[in-house]
């Protein structure tokens, strides 16, 4: 890709001056669009160090409106960044609907540096590119529009900038070893962005190459990319009004399907092979308690020396138990080392980011242990049955959950994802004593009376999500629930087996 570019690309600076002022007035005015078409803006710059990347950037956002935008330099990951799963960082600085995140180095700068100093194989920069495709096309999906550019100069120029930045400090921000060190690794980060180029150039998030000998070329280049693909998004946008009368809508649950899918009800029942018949003891039950419980402390401290995180995910029918186990889970641990996010409907702030937004937020540091009481598996029962989410989210969220999930074992976390099953009678015993039992009362609410009513409606969705995200990376462990002490015990166990097998 780089070889095929005409590095000659000039011009002159009186035609330079008159070409920025007619672009700049007119990325102002696509950006307030943007902004009234709750459009999200993805901008990326990759290239070489002495590229230019800090002049096209400075001279992009000259033409807007700084309450829009949030300009990031990712390219040296601070020491939470660093232990956080590596998508961490870069979800915190999405742009909400109608604001545009702007990166001086991106996701791609990091992994290709740490390739070329062999800090991850090649079969581990494969699988980075794979990871980021998965990134970029669910955001592309959610209506963001995604930019990339490179700027590319010849390794002769490329050496020469770098020597002169060196010498006058006040136009380097970075660290000027890193510059000396990408001397020497010209010729295998040459091959390395082509390799990128290859793996990572798609329809929905396609390069752009920028010809950056002279500055005044690649600035009025990269500023028309720009505004023809801000422009095209806002006249599909238009389009899409149009044809829908008007601003989107709720999504209705479709009313020939009880799981409010346009098609029949899903086939394969999970959940009807569950045993709930199964038991254990009390004695038994406090005997199993105390060892796993004492186990699970050893290892926490165990994984914690390692810097192994632990995502922990319990879902399950209201009144199946998912507190109690919790809260056995916990009872032993060090409480430093993990804590509880509950989650709940999504706030307006979390609303203007994709759904997964505010779930990225909460992935833990390496040693920590993150336990979710529910979690992003809303998309796929909630919001699906409830028509929260139209029908063609819900179905890409299989997919976005599953990719997600795999790139948090990518960066090394350990994921357990449970599901408390108990049956309809059951539900309602627990129920009754909630509502007789003033101690208890409080765990009962009227949402939980109508969500029973809706039972056979999220039977078939939860059935799908089952069998839809329960992967070889991330399977589910379905806990039978009728009795609580033998659910607790097996969740306990589970998660025991699983730290122990890490550690191995």
């Amino acid at each position: 890709m780089l070889n095929t570019l005409d590095l000659s690309q000039k011009m002159d600076k009186k035609h330079f001056s008159r070409a920025r002022g007619e672009r700049m007035e007119k990325l102002g005015e696509l950006q307030r669009s943007l902004r009234a078409a709750n459009v999200p803006v993805v901008i990326t710059f990759e290239g070489w160090h002495g590229a230019g990347k800090g002049v096209i950037i400075n001279s992009l956002v000259q033409a807007m409106d700084p309450r829009g935008f949030k300009v990031y330099t990712a390219y040296f990951p601070n020491d939470e960044e660093r232990s956080r799963p590596f998508f961490w960082q870069f979800w915190k600085k999405l742009p909400a609907k109608g604001s545009i995140s702007i990166f001086d180095r991106s996701w791609y700068g990091q992994i290709v540096n740490r390739a070329a100093r062999g800090e991850i194989n090649a079969e581990e920069t494969s699988r980075a590119f794979n990871d980021i495709n998965a990134f970029e096309r669910l955001l592309a999906d959610d209506n963001h529009v995604i930019i990339k550019f490179f700027t590319h100069i010849s390794e002769k120029t490329h050496k020469k900038r770098i020597k002169a930045n060196v010498q006058d400090l006040d136009k380097n921000m970075r660290p000027t070893t890193e510059d000396w060190q990408e001397i020497g690794l010209y010729k295998q980060l040459f091959s390395l962005y082509e390799e990128m180029f290859s793996k990572t150039d798609t329809v929905y998030a396609p390069w752009a190459a920028v010809e950056a000998e002279d500055e005044n070329y690649a600035q009025i280049k990269v500023l028309d990319y720009i505004i023809n693909v801000l422009a095209k998004k806002l006249t599909q946008v238009a389009s899409a009004e149009k044809k829908s009368g008007g601003a989107a809508k709720k999504a209705e649950p479709a009313a020939n399907s009880p799981a409010g899918s346009a098609d029949a009800p899903f086939a394969s029942s999970v959940l009807s092979k569950v045993d709930l018949s199964k038991t254990i003891g009390k004695d038994e039950y406090k005997e199993k308690l105390e060892e796993y419980q004492k186990e699970i402390r050893q290892l926490q401290y165990k994984l914690f020396r390692r810097e192994i995180a632990t995502v922990i995910v319990f879902e399950g029918w209201d009144a199946a138990g998912k507190g109690g186990a919790i809260k056995r889970v916990t009872a032993n641990m060090d409480p430093r080392g993990y804590y509880v996010t509950p989650i709940a409907a999504p706030g307006a702030i979390d609303n203007s980011y994709n759904y997964l937004w505010r779930f990225w937020k909460e992935m833990p540091v390496k040693g920590m242990v993150a336990i979710f009481d529910r979690s992003w598996y809303g998309r796929l029962m909630v919001e699906r049955v409830e028509g929260f989410a139209a029908e063609g989210e819900w179905r890409r969220a299989y997919r976005e959950i599953n990719e997600m999930e795999e790139q948090l074992i990518n960066s090394g976390s350990i994921m357990l994802k449970f599901w408390l099953q108990i049956d309809k009678e059951e539900q309602l015993k627990r129920f009754e004593e909630r509502r007789d039992n003033p101690l208890k009362n409080w765990k009962i609410t009227d949402e939980d009376w109508r969500n029973r009513e809706k039972w056979d409606k999220y039977e078939p969705a939860v059935n799908e999500m089952l069998f839809r995200t329960s992967t070889m990376y991330a399977p589910w462990t379905i806990v039978e629930a009728n009795c609580k002490f033998y659910g607790r015990i097996k969740t306990l166990k589970t998660i025991a087996d699983a730290m122990k097998g890490r550690l191995k």
